[in-house]
């Protein structure tokens, strides 16, 4: 068994986005601008109001999809097309964004906080302008499996024979939420050549003798299994793994497309009113 260890630990950078929503951002920085074939992963929240309230307003995304789990308060959504959803704790949504959706994500708090994660993953080109789609869940429809020191949210892919809800077939997405008390340990087997990450969230972890940090992200090595120990105070994290796309990325803002040709046709079309070309089917638990 050829186990996956700490190739990189990037530290999440404070920033703010949308209408001043206060985060920390470990994928889309200098330090880590991707992981193929992930763009982006935000995570946000704060105690204080002032600082999410604002949420984010209307906005296009066109060529990638967006993964949204909360850990706390509530994420409202809405989209050109008539779509709408409430993500509450523990719930998670699915968004295909493809060939172009237009929509707002405003947060309402529980008991003052608000927090959770955005992870945005790159689409290949033969999906770049396909037909937007939704998938939600609420935490019900989450799976969560207890072993000794270890609470885990199966959000997507496997842990054992428990399945999460999301099914992503395009990059055979794995997102786990994992919370282990002092000293316990995880071990979690991955496809041999997926790219994967660990973001600590809460507490410290060791993989084999490198520790990573809260507010840390860790890329992985190769491999086909991860083990990962608890601190003195415990730990919680996200393990995600998925499949490279390996084609050329051109970005600018919220439009993730294969060459400068298709980002200036996706930024006309927004201009031009004719952005949003299919209505999203929606996949959706109560």
């Amino acid at each position: 068994m050829n186990r996956r260890r700490i190739d990189r630990r990037v530290p999440a950078m404070a920033t703010s986005d949308g209408a001043g929503v206060s985060m920390h951002r470990a994928i889309g920085t200098p330090a880590l601008e991707n992981l193929d074939p992930f763009l982006m992963l935000d995570y946000f929240g704060s105690d204080n109001p002032d600082e999410y309230i604002a949420g984010f307003p209307d906005h296009p995304h066109r060529g990638f999809i967006t993964l949204t789990y909360m850990l706390d308060g509530h994420m409202r959504h809405e989209d050109s097309m008539g779509n709408q959803g409430d993500l509450g704790p523990g719930g998670v949504q699915w968004m295909k964004a493809a060939s172009g959706v237009i929509h707002s994500e405003m947060p309402r708090q529980s008991d003052g906080r608000m927090r959770g994660f955005q992870l945005w993953i790159n689409l290949p080109a033969a999906e770049k302008m396909s037909d937007p789609a939704y998938q939600e869940f609420s935490a019900d429809a989450v799976p969560v499996v207890e072993t000794d020191g270890a609470t885990i949210a199966v959000i997507s892919g496997s842990v054992g024979k428990v399945v999460g809800p999301v099914q992503d077939d395009i990059t055979d997405l794995t997102y786990i939420d994992v919370s282990l008390t002092a000293g316990a340990t995880f071990a979690q087997q991955l496809p041999g050549e997926v790219s994967a990450f660990v973001f600590m969230f809460e507490g410290e972890g060791f993989v084999d003798k490198a520790a990573l940090h809260e507010k840390h992200l860790g890329v992985l090595t190769s491999g086909d299994s991860l083990t990962l120990t608890a601190g003195d105070n415990g730990a919680r994290f996200v393990l995600v793994s998925g499949r490279s796309i390996r084609e050329p990325i051109a970005q600018h803002g919220p439009f993730v497309m294969n060459t400068r040709e298709e980002l200036m046709q996706a930024v006309d079309d927004y201009q031009q009113g004719t952005f949003v070309r299919s209505r999203a089917a929606v996949n959706r638990s109560a």
